[in-house]
C-alpha cells in the first residue's frame, strides 16, 4: 500500500530486529530494518520516512549519533530511541538531541506501537492550523488572550497554565503524555519542572471546578487526561 507510513528501524540485535519489523508491518507500517547506524543513515538519505526508532548501542554508528546526522537533515522527523541504559543522564541527552521518546528495553511491542501512534498523532496536530478558541463544558478558553471565562466570570491564566491547558484541550479525553508536556513547556523533564507541572496542573482543577463535568485526571505512570463532554473548538 502506497499509503502505509515508513518506519527507520535500527537495531543490532537481529533477532529483536527481526520481530520488531514484522509486528510493525502486521500493524500496517512498513518498517525498514537495519543492523548498524552507518546502514541506518544511508537509507535515510535514499528514503523518505516519517519516524525512526533507533536502538542506541550500535556498531559503526550508534544512535545517539545517528539521530544527530538524521537531525541535521530533518528536524522535525520523530525520533524514538530504544535502549538498556535507564541512566537517566542517557536519557537527557537522547531528549537534548531531539528525541521524542525513549523506550528501555525490555518493553512489549503493544506500548511501541502505542508510542509511535501517539506521536504521530502530535505530529499530525501540529501541521493543522492553530486552534485559539476552545469550549470545554461550559467553560470558553481564549488560548490568545490566556482567559478562561465562564457565565460573567473571567479568570486570567498564566503563560504556564495557559500552555498546559491548551495541550490538555488538543488531548481532550486523550492521554496527555507527561514526558511530551514536560519537553514541549518546560523544554527539560526533570524532577523539578515534573513538580512544577502537578502544581500547575492543581491550579487548573480549582480553576475549572465550577463545572463539575470536567475533570483533569492523572493516568498513572503515563499522564494526565481532561475530561469534558463533547468537545469543540473553533478559530
Amino acid at each position: 500500500m502506497e499509503d502505509r507510513l515508513r518506519i527507520l528501524l535500527c537495531e543490532d540485535d537481529e533477532n529483536l530486529g527481526m520481530l520488531l519489523r514484522e509486528y510493525l508491518q502486521a500493524k500496517g507500517y512498513n518498517a525498514d530494518l537495519f543492523a548498524d547506524g552507518e546502514s541506518g543513515y544511508k537509507a535515510f538519505l535514499k528514503g523518505k520516512y516519517d519516524l525512526c526508532v533507533l536502538d542506541v548501542m550500535m556498531p559503526k554508528k550508534d544512535g545517539f549519533a545517528l539521530a544527530q546526522e538524521i537531525r541535521t537533515v530533518n528536524s522535525d522527523v520523530p525520533i524514538i530511541f530504544l535502549t538498556a541504559k535507564s541512566l537517566k543522564e542517557d536519557i537527557l541527552e537522547g531528549f537534548k538531541i531531539g528525541a521524542d521518546d525513549y523506550i528501555t528495553k525490555p518493553f512489549s511491542m503493544e506500548e511501541l506501537v502505542f508510542r509511535i501512534e501517539a506521536i504521530l498523532r502530535r505530529a499530525r496536530g501540529k501541521k493543522g492550523k492553530e486552534i485559539t478558541m476552545y469550549r470545554i463544558g461550559k467553560f470558553t478558553f481564549d488560548t490568545q488572550k490566556q482567559v478562561l471565562m465562564i457565565d460573567d466570570k473571567v479568570t486570567k491564566l498564566t503563560t504556564k497554565e495557559s500552555e498546559l491547558l491548551s495541550l490538555l484541550c488538543a488531548h481532550v479525553n486523550e492521554i496527555l503524555e507527561r514526558n511530551y508536556a514536560l519537553k514541549t513547556i518546560w523544554i527539560d523533564d526533570n524532577y523539578f519542572n515534573a513538580r512544577s507541572m502537578d502544581v500547575y496542573i492543581t491550579k487548573l482543577r480549582k480553576h475549572l471546578r465550577e463545572d463539575p463535568s470536567i475533570e483533569i485526571i492523572n493516568i498513572h505512570g503515563k499522564g494526565y487526561k481532561l475530561i469534558a463532554p463533547e468537545p469543540d473548538s473553533a478559530n
